[in-house]
């Protein structure tokens, strides 16, 4: 099932539990995307800073979910 497909899915609520199973499928490819959008950003020389801001959460939010998994990728060194 593809993402359009999921949120069609998660928001029909005549299947409750189908429903369910599609939002964490859907948590899931976030999740998913969420990290490769992240990991993009820290090559192209973005900051934590930046990342958190267009994600829409603290720096240290972003910098406690990712840097230990993004661990191999040199930061920049601004707003770190």
């Amino acid at each position: 099932m593809d993402a359009v497909q999921l949120a069609a899915a998660a928001s029909d609520t005549s299947t409750p539990m189908d429903g369910l199973c599609a939002v964490a499928s859907l948590r899931a490819l976030v999740d998913a995307l969420e990290l490769r959008q992240v990991e993009e950003a820290l090559r192209s020389g973005e900051s934590w800073s930046s990342i958190a801001a267009a994600l829409g959460v603290t720096r240290q939010a972003v910098h406690k979910k990712y840097a230990k998994r993004l661990s191999h990728i040199a930061p920049t060194g601004r707003g770190q």
